[in-house]
């Protein structure tokens, strides 16, 4: 009676070694793999043990001593007494059934006893806790960590002898400390983070490419996005008053640039609310309503224009060139449009700047800048000193468009439809043939331009 309740507890004591090294994996790849925002947040929001996990966060090098001290000890004490437990009772087992031999019965007992033992460390304390911690991370980092605190406590004079020892080791190759160990997502690495989360369904479209914008945001500049003075609709001092308020009527803006017959003297710039304050009948000089005027270099990055036009509550400035001449006018809604897309109030009429028209085919705004044809179309097409599609058809013909000229652009053919001004306005540009992957990939787009209004 006393062999068999010894041999039960053995075989229980076996299985709790099992469950041992399993917690301490669990618990080691939970601290390696959960992040310390993520500790945070359950902290804030109260849940169990999380300010514990922060702790052993807070001390990793010694929680993956404390770690692998217990991995250690259950598998010495798995290997010392779960083996020979085992065997034992395989030994009386096939003796039960007429084994006699000693060597066989030895033989058979060790060999399944090892095979039973090897299976399930592997299965039980190896792999099954690990994968649940790599998927699991906060959660088991905050149910393991009161336990492995208790154990890191009582082994607390090992563990530092074990720490000391790490990091004269790690000193010898060349690494200084052990204790850091989340070191900040890079750039690539966010984006990499986000497309997988919107691959898996955790963002939505729309917030993915909200997202992506953020980071595109502050790598552009202001020449990206102003409006080109070609494109500008100033008001000239010069003409009557009657004219100009025609002009506004016409056009519809909030807020236009007074000038001396051109861009090249500009005065300022006046806000429709102005015009209205100003007593019926009345034809007053538009220099007594005006804003003073500012500028911004071309190459200015927008999040510092952003700042800029939070700082000092205008929403319009004049970009100038490196030469000092006036290239165009930014306005708030052109920067907050680089993050989230087309703005367009009730009296906006702009056409979209890519429309998709066929299978394979856009047609193209000639002002459309390069980087998001090719960005929409995924395609790569551009010249050094180009950024719009316009500028681009003129550089490749040589010469003044004309409406029916056709342009071969790196196997994406070009056919313009419009000429304002000497300027191709409207562009229709027809990807290669449905066998080519630019034409899938295009279509494939045509799709998403079509859901998000574009």
């Amino acid at each position: 009676m006393d062999t068999w309740l010894l041999q039960f507890v053995l075989i229980l004591a076996t299985a709790g070694l099992v469950a041992l090294n399993g917690f301490f994996v669990a618990a080691e790849f939970a601290l390696v793999k959960v992040r310390g925002g993520r500790l945070e947040v359950m902290a804030r929001e109260g849940r169990p043990f999380a300010r514990t996990a922060q702790w052993m966060l807070q001390h990793l090098d010694r929680s993956l001593s404390a770690c692998q001290l217990g991995i250690t000890m259950a598998s010495l004490g798995l290997g010392w007494i779960g083996e020979p437990a085992i065997a034992r009772l395989l030994e009386s087992a096939f003796a039960t059934i007429g084994v006699s031999s000693p060597v066989l019965l030895h033989t058979l007992a060790f060999a399944i006893a090892f095979s039973v033992i090897t299976a399930a460390h592997i299965v039980l304390g190896e792999q099954a806790p690990k994968i649940y911690a790599i998927r699991r991370p906060g959660r088991t980092a905050r149910w393991c960590a009161a336990p492995l605190k208790g154990f890191y406590i009582l082994f607390y004079p090992l563990l530092m002898a074990l720490s000391v020892a790490t990091a004269f080791v790690l000193r010898r190759v060349g690494i200084e400390g052990v204790s850091e160990h989340e070191t900040p997502h890079t750039e690539e690495e966010i984006r990499a983070l986000l497309s997988r989360a919107h691959a898996h369904g955790e963002l939505t479209r729309s917030e993915h490419k909200l997202l992506g914008a953020v980071f595109d945001f502050d790598e552009s500049i202001a020449r990206q996005i102003m409006v080109p003075r070609v494109d500008v609709q100033f008001l000239d001092v010069n003409h009557a008053y009657d004219n100009v308020i025609e002009q506004v009527r016409r056009s519809k803006h909030t807020r236009y640039p007074l000038c001396d017959g051109s861009l090249d003297k500009v005065l300022g710039f006046v806000h429709i609310k102005d015009l209205l304050q100003i007593p019926a009948g009345q034809a007053p000089d538009l220099r007594s309503v005006c804003r003073p005027p500012r500028y911004v270099p071309e190459t200015m990055p927008l999040g510092r224009l952003l700042n800029l036009f939070q700082a000092t509550r205008q929403h319009l400035a004049f970009v100038v060139d490196e030469y000092g001449a006036a290239a165009g006018i930014v306005t708030f809604e052109n920067v907050v449009e680089r993050i989230v897309g087309p703005v367009q109030d009730e009296f906006d009429d702009e056409l979209p700047a890519i429309v998709p028209e066929e299978v394979g085919a856009f047609v193209v705004q000639g002002g459309t800048r390069m980087e998001e044809v090719n960005k929409a179309l995924k395609v790569e097409l551009g010249a050094p000193g180009v950024e719009t599609v316009a500028g681009l058809i003129t550089q490749r013909l040589g010469r003044i468009a004309e409406a029916g000229d056709h342009v071969d652009l790196d196997g994406v053919a070009a056919e313009v439809l419009d000429v304002q001004n000497s300027k191709p306005t409207r562009i229709r540009l027809t990807l290669p043939g449905p066998g080519g992957n630019s034409a899938a990939s295009g279509d494939e787009h045509a799709s998403d331009l079509r859901e998000s209004g574009e």
